[in-house]
């Protein structure tokens, strides 16, 4: 077994870790393995990050043969024992389990118990089309935040390498494998910010800024939209940019900014109780019974579902659950549901907060 340390040329995370545990107890680890099935496969290298309170260090634990396996894994859980949280990308679905299996098959004492996870993959993976990204693999992330990485392969590429390496040693094959591995960590490092757009879903939003606008679109018609500016959980690592039913999101920093349409029209509030309303044609309304049974009875006809409504023209903006009541229809059948822009919620920033949250996670299930 060969042990490799470096110093590595990162010093500092450009997001808040302290939310999650001091930076000096977490550990950025990753596996390099020459298949994806623990029973017919071997764990070949094993590589981890720490940081020493100046910069980040790097230790690979290299089996340079098969059967040096057992060896990494223990150096590996020897480390661990000094930190609480784990950070790794899909360790969740490979990394851990394929560990898992082979302490089984040695006989090893060891868990992850102690240890509190941090999968990457599986905190951005939801948010994946928001971030309009092609798919969820850490190369894309690492694109995405605007990195390059030095190694061009991939952990597959590698496998084949590994196999010669063990039976013709080269110190070119040597340094192609612990290159991949030592840019997949700190590549884990470097997108480990991707955790504020997570954040930004999970998390509460602050309003800091509501305003109604006013603007001519491209038909030339004079129409009006809520700015609602709210502050985020973590600055973001890069501007993202969204739309989806009528609304934009842009978010830049500490900030994101939402548009969202103001429709001034009439619409329906339906009483949910409609047998216990009559329906007035003449005035196209329901009113319930308590005070209209003792109208004359050739103006009224009992109330149907469709029919069981009162009309209201104002300002509404849209929702896509029910978030804020009583909501209104355009008509019965219709999928789409508003609630009135009431002078009451126009000064509530608590109502405003939610209604943010509200929207991004509409925009993240329009996919």
């Amino acid at each position: 077994m060969r042990i490799i340390r470096q110093k590595l040329d990162l010093s500092n995370i450009s997001y808040p870790v302290e939310q999650i545990a001091p930076l000096q107890n977490i550990l950025f680890f990753d596996i390099e393995t020459t298949g994806f099935t623990a029973k017919r496969s071997s764990i070949y290298l094993i590589g981890c990050a720490f940081f020493d309170g100046i910069s980040f260090r790097l230790t690979q634990w290299f089996a340079e043969n098969y059967q040096e396996e057992q060896k990494i894994i223990e150096s590996f859980f020897n480390m661990t024992k000094n930190y609480s949280h784990i950070v790794h990308f899909n360790g969740n679905n490979f990394d851990i389990p394929f560990i898992k299996q082979k302490c089984e098959r040695y006989a090893l004492p060891y868990t992850f118990d102690h240890l509190t996870g941090i999968d990457l993959y599986r905190r951005i993976a939801p948010y994946k089309y928001f971030l309009k990204m092609p798919n969820c693999k850490q190369k894309s992330v690492e694109q995405l935040l605007g990195f390059q990485r030095k190694d061009t392969y991939d952990g597959g590429n590698l496998i084949n390498v590994y196999h010669d390496y063990v039976n013709h040693p080269s110190d070119g094959a040597f340094h192609l494998l612990l290159l991949h591995n030592a840019d997949d960590i700190r590549g884990l490092i470097q997108i480990f910010p991707v955790l504020a757009y997570y954040d930004m879903f999970n998390r509460p939003l602050r309003a800091k800024k509501v305003q109604a606008n006013t603007y001519t679109d491209y038909f030339g018609t004079e129409r009006q939209e809520l700015l609602l500016k709210v502050s985020l959980p973590a600055s973001l690592p890069a501007p993202i940019r969204f739309h989806a039913n009528s609304c934009y999101f842009n978010g830049e920093g500490k900030y994101g900014v939402f548009r969202v349409p103001i429709y001034q029209e009439e619409m329906k509030y339906f009483y949910a109780s409609y047998k216990d309303y009559y329906y007035f044609a003449d005035e196209d309304m329901a009113v319930h019974k308590s005070v209209s049974a003792y109208a004359n009875k050739e103006y009224r006809t009992q109330a149907t579902a469709e029919n069981c409504y009162t009309r209201k023209f104002s300002s509404y903006l849209p929702q896509w659950d029910i978030l804020v009541q009583p909501f209104f229809k355009r008509d019965y059948r219709s999928k789409e549901i508003f609630f009135e822009l009431t002078d009451e919620i126009k000064t509530s920033r608590d109502t405003f907060s939610r209604y943010a949250e509200h929207i991004l996670h509409m925009m993240a299930d329009s996919y």
